[in-house]
């Protein structure tokens, strides 16, 4: 189980869920938070990382370390059509006064590794650009961190923003196999999202129920909008969050080797799973395969309605 964290984000709608989950659990300490470009305008996503842990009561505790303003490579189109202008729904527009922390957020990552070694899990919520650029700047950062747990992908699944592609693998294809290539990762992708990772409409209901009380439950009905609560809430962010918060939640996983397209066109992000061993790539990358769903529904209403991820598992 980890025990520090740094949530690396493109704050929008579900990072903001992974966000509260992990730094309102008593199991974990969240370090920090560093920011990379994805999810929608950059300076919009920093105001989101900062008004999230405002929600959390957190904010002069836990640092902002803004990163990567773009794609290694690249350009991307922003999520604004699934996410909003803002990143938070169609009504919400955060403002703070909350100063970003002095430093570079790959920078970051290098200096607490190197200080705690075997001591950080860095969660990915975002395309992996800060994590590729801290990688050369320490090229033995994969033996320095815990764990590096990856939302991305799409494992033998049709992607989210293409056919081929996940939208964080899509989004800066170059980074990502620069990961995948250089760490030892345990992946989360879209498909486990979409068998494990979904809330449903009684989910949905118990959070809108309590929204009226709860102050986490009514930013979750305010930026989310279930509306007559048809059981839509997808979270990959909160799923992978809670992955390196309650592993036990893993029901099945294995290794395979993982790589992903990097050039331009129609399977720009691909994500290529090994998994009959047909090629020489060595086998890295940890693929959870299958998650305790109702599990993961529990911790995240948990978090929103009771502010308490843990009484989920107590």
């Amino acid at each position: 189980m980890a025990d520090r964290i740094i949530v690396d984000t493109d704050t929008a709608t579900d990072d903001t869920l992974g966000i509260l989950l992990a730094v309102l659990s008593d199991r974990v300490t969240v370090e920090a938070l560093t920011i990379g470009a994805g999810n929608v305008a950059f300076d919009r996503q920093v105001e989101n990382a900062k008004y999230t842990l405002q929600l959390a009561d957190a904010a002069a505790q836990i640092p902002v370390y803004e990163g990567a303003r773009s794609p290694l490579v690249k350009d991307h189109d922003h999520a604004t059509d699934v996410h909003g202008e803002g990143g938070l729904g169609p009504d919400l527009v955060a403002e703070t006064d909350v100063p970003s922390a002095d430093g570079f957020g790959p920078e970051y990552i290098v200096e607490m590794a190197r200080e705690h070694p075997d001591e950080i899990t860095l969660v990915c919520l975002a395309p992996l650009t800060n994590l590729a650029l801290a990688v050369q700047r320490e090229p033995n950062l994969n033996d320095l961190l815990a764990d590096i747990v990856v939302m991305g992908g799409n494992v033998h699944t049709a992607g989210n923003v293409t056919p081929a592609a996940e939208f964080n693998f899509w989004a800066d294809p170059d980074a990502a196999k620069i990961v995948l290539d250089r760490f030892d990762v345990t992946l989360v992708d879209w498909g486990l999202t979409l068998r494990d990772g979904t809330l449903d409409g009684a989910a949905e209901k118990r959070i809108v129920d309590a929204a009226e009380d709860a102050r986490l439950a009514s930013f979750y009905e305010t930026v989310f909008q279930p509306g007559d609560v048809d059981g839509s809430g997808i979270q990959p962010d909160a799923l992978a969050t809670a992955v390196a918060v309650f592993p036990e939640l893993i029901e099945r996983r294995r290794t395979d080797a993982v790589d992903v397209d990097d050039r331009e066109g129609l399977t720009r992000g691909y994500t290529s799973v090994d998994s009959d061993d047909v090629t020489d790539r060595e086998p890295r990358t940890d693929v959870i395969e299958s998650v305790d769903a109702d599990g993961f529904q529990a911790v995240l209403v948990e978090t929103l309605v009771a502010g308490d991820p843990d009484r989920a598992r107590e």
